[in-house]
């Protein structure tokens, strides 16, 4: 770059001052003309992590979080009693420091930690879960993950508004740093429940402070507002565009935590995604298109991550919309799904075909035998139903998020159900908070959905089915299917426990309210500075033990 000017005679010290400014505009210009630096690696220089997060949350509220994204924001802010660790997808103690276990199985004494500190500076106390327990499992608040608290002693009933008397709920608060729970059955997996989001403590005088316990959507999850235990806080909110959190010093690990700040980006296009990580946006994606898979595994290996996800999608039918209040029209179409061909030709790679709910997992649980798709039976069952040919059947919406997959997947059943069985289906791209209400009011005909594990147990895949439950969007219920669920949990002995749950497994297929068609797998990008970020089957990331370092 060259400039030009004429210069001017001027005295000796004037032609001093005047050379002086001429120099500095030379470096102020070169400077521009430099290559500016990314956000990454202004990122790796500040230690703030640039993350894709998909969607815009729908709240920060852990009692009301019913969205994978959400909750990946969530665990930088909250901390249950224990928390997960991210290779085995074990409890870990947290907030509490250790647990005892009553010889019946009944009873769980937690023992908080002394240093345990709310971002205020406040201390945490046994009182503060009790609060929060009380205030999830409030019929007002309408929680829809109420249900993982269920196996405390009276907590369904009071959920149900059938107990209006908390006090006769398991939950007892023995001293600020004892905390006793019990059971209304043996629940070996409750220390992998307490890690959840439903069972994350929140903060009484700030809750009280923006409206009552049980209020939803009030100001308390703002800015400024937020009160969190975990070990970030949350610094800045600006709608679809970033949230961030930064280094809370009063969580009992900030010693460790090799992090200042997180910042998460809702990026809903994963190519979108792609192109920000290779402009030095983002250190890791939230997913990569299928298509790219092939040129980075080639090309960039050191960059790409394909990794097991306790994950399943399925076809979530409406049972409560003509025609699909039939079972024999929803076996058709659930047996009319070729997942094999809809995998290669979406997934490249990145899923597994599926005939069932629950994934593979780390219990030893084995899902039941399911046939294969089967067009011709297909077309007899919708005949026999009395629409032979797809005649008399009214067309059919398909509603999916609007990601680079789902979509996809919609048009690849459109297409099957249109040849074989001459069902017609329309297609309907929502953003996820659309798309998940859409699911929870019932206004939806079909819908596709996904489900990642909470724990690594089968009953988190089985117990979404239960009748009212808050996350069984299907409108479907079957007391047959309750009672095998309510007998595994009264089960003691594990062989004979997934027998149960097998039976319970297999009604659920049969009655078809959903027709599971992928095991996922989490195709996505990472930054070689990105250190502690594992494969984590459930999904989620202990931001504080994650660091950046320059490769």
């Amino acid at each position: 770059m060259s400039l030009l000017f004429r210069p001017r005679r001027v005295a000796p010290i004037a032609r001093l001052a005047f050379s002086s400014l001429i120099l500095a505009f030379v470096v102020a210009l070169a400077a521009g003309c430099a290559k500016r630096e990314t956000p990454a690696a202004a990122g790796l220089r500040t230690r703030t992590l640039l993350v894709g997060n998909q969607n815009e949350p729908a709240t920060l509220d852990p009692h009301l979080i019913d969205a994978f994204t959400d909750m990946n924001i969530a665990v930088a802010l909250f901390e249950g009693l224990t928390v997960l660790d991210e290779a085995t997808a074990q409890p870990l103690p947290a907030a509490a420091e250790r647990w005892e276990i009553s010889a019946d199985g009944l009873v769980y004494t937690f023992h908080l930690r002394r240093d345990g500190r709310w971002s205020n500076g406040d201390a945490l106390t046994a009182r503060d879960f009790a609060f929060s327990l009380q205030r999830i499992l409030s019929p007002k608040l309408a929680s829809p993950y109420a249900y993982v608290v269920w196996p405390l002693k009276n907590a369904e009933a009071y959920h149900a508004g059938k107990l209006a008397d908390f006090a006769r709920v398991g939950v007892h608060v023995v001293d600020d740093l004892t905390l006793r729970l019990t059971l209304e059955r043996p629940t070996p997996y409750l220390p992998a429940l307490a890690a959840l989001a439903a069972w994350m403590p929140v903060h009484r005088a700030t809750i009280e402070k923006f409206g009552a316990p049980d209020a939803r959507d009030t100001a308390w999850t703002r800015p400024a507002n937020l009160v969190g235990n975990g070990p970030f806080t949350l610094a800045e909110w600006k709608p679809n565009a970033r949230i961030a959190v930064a280094k809370n010093p009063r969580h009992r690990d900030a010693a460790r935590n090799r992090l200042e700040r997180v910042e998460f980006f809702p990026v809903e296009k994963s190519d979108t995604e792609e192109l920000s990580f290779r402009a030095g946006q983002l250190h890791v994606t939230y997913a990569l298109p299928a298509a790219k898979i092939a040129t980075y595994r080639a090309q960039s290996p050191e960059r790409l991550r394909v990794e097991p996800l306790l994950n399943t999608y399925y076809v979530n039918f409406n049972v409560t919309k003509p025609p699909l209040d039939r079972a024999d029209v929803r076996r058709a179409l659930a047996l009319a799904i070729d997942r094999e061909a809809l995998v290669r030709t979406v997934y490249a790679g990145a899923a597994q075909p599926t005939r069932v709910l629950t994934a593979p997992d780390h219990s030893g649980y084995a899902p039941p035998a399911r046939p294969t798709h089967d067009f011709a039976a297909a077309r007899a069952l919708l005949a026999a139903a009395g629409f032979p040919g797809g005649a008399g059947l009214p067309p059919l919406s398909i509603q999916t998020l609007n990601d680079d997959k789902l979509p996809r997947v919609a048009e690849v059943l459109q297409t099957m159900w249109q040849r074989e069985l001459g069902v017609r289906v329309g297609i309907e791209p929502f953003e996820q908070k659309t798309w998940i209400q859409n699911q929870q009011s019932l206004a939806h005909t079909i819908a596709l959905m996904g489900w990642t594990a909470d724990y690594a147990d089968p009953i988190t895949f089985l117990d979404i089915f239960r009748t009212g439950g808050g996350n069984n969007w299907t409108g479907w219920g079957d007391q047959a299917y309750d009672a095998l669920l309510a007998t595994a949990a009264n089960t003691a002995d594990p062989a004979a426990r997934f027998q149960v749950l097998q039976r319970a497994e297999t009604l659920l297929l049969d009655v078809a309210p959903i027709a599971p068609f992928a095991l996922a797998s989490r195709a996505y990008l990472i930054h070689p500075a990105v250190k502690g970020w594992g494969p984590a089957p459930l999904g989620f990331h202990r931001y504080q033990l994650v660091e950046l370092a320059n490769p």
